[in-house]
């Protein structure tokens, strides 16, 4: 995809302000640049993502800084869905400070985003180094995110309607896959076609729960070297409140204890989400203790 800051900032990139310095769009020329910046610098913001820094090359904006003909420092946050612009990436030199390679990266990023209509940039905070800088840049703590554990717990019957079904997953339901996760949750935590379709062909066990009236509920689950990850679970506001969450979940610990594969399972949701903690907990999940912060800075158009 053409990068179309490029005709605006010309072919060689906008001047950091430090010497040397050279802000510029990435190109797929720098993988192994950034993958050297990722690899074996300190300083590395990555997101929680179904796609690694590399694969968003040639989705802007991704910045990188070069110096000397090397990449310095990258910075990515391509909007996905819509107008919602998670921070994908963001590295950078150990000779560069946190704050003096984030600026002209951000700035780049920044006047892109407005060029397009403005975005909502969000991050999951992982280390504090990078909380002050987005602190430092205007960001703002909107909540945080909880991770949750269940371990081998005993678990209940769970009752639900005579008429809904739990199925594997197939390629043919994401569309409505989609629609559900629309509906369930807020704009910011709105998953793509794109991001789907990625998460399932990485999922361990992957079902749909359905009724008369067609698809209601999903949940998408990934294995580790610990057991598993709850990765996503959703259910159509209209048919929450009747077990059908607790049933997608109560179906995902049967099938991986029939695999045997079973230590423990792990799910992240919102501090905030008290009917998501109330289902988790019913079932035996319990809070490890660890929790992140989520930061968001609104762009607005030119």
């Amino acid at each position: 995809m053409a990068n179309p800051l490029a005709a605006l900032t010309g072919a060689r990139g906008i001047e950091a302000g430090k010497p040397g310095l050279l802000v510029r769009p990435a190109v797929q020329e720098d993988r192994q640049m950034i993958a050297d910046l990722i690899l074996f610098e300190p300083h590395v913001h990555r997101h929680l993502d179904w796609r690694g820094p590399l694969e968003w090359l040639g989705y802007p904006p991704y910045f990188v800084t070069e110096q000397n003909r090397v990449a310095a420092a990258a910075l990515a946050c391509p909007p996905d869905p819509g107008s919602i612009a998670w921070i994908r990436l963001f590295a950078h030199a150990s000779h560069l400070t946190g704050p003096s390679a984030w600026s002209p990266l951000w700035d780049a990023v920044r006047r892109e985003l407005s060029m397009h209509g403005g975005a909502t940039v969000a991050a999951i905070c992982m280390q504090r180094w990078f909380e002050s800088i987005l602190l430092e840049s205007g960001f703002s703590l909107y909540q945080h995110i909880v991770l949750l554990e269940w371990s081998e717990q005993p678990i209940g019957q769970v009752f639900i309607p005579a008429d809904i079904q739990i199925r594997k997953m197939a390629l043919d339901d994401l569309p409505r896959i989609v629609e559900v996760d629309a509906a369930a949750f807020e704009p910011l935590w709105h998953n793509s076609l794109g991001a789907l379709t990625q998460a399932f062909s990485q999922a361990l066990y992957a079902t749909v729960a359905e009724d008369a009236s067609g698809l209601i509920g999903y949940q998408l689950s990934t294995g580790n070297s610990f057991g598993a990850h709850l990765a996503r679970l959703a259910v159509r506001p209209a048919s929450q409140g009747h077990g059908i969450g607790l049933a997608l979940v109560r179906d995902l610990i049967l099938n991986l204890e029939e695999r045997k594969c079973l230590t423990r399972i792990t799910v992240n949701t919102q501090a905030n989400n008290a009917t998501s903690l109330a289902l988790y907990h019913k079932l035996g999940f319990q809070r490890t203790g660890e929790q992140f912060p989520v930061y968001i800075c609104k762009v607005g158009p030119v």
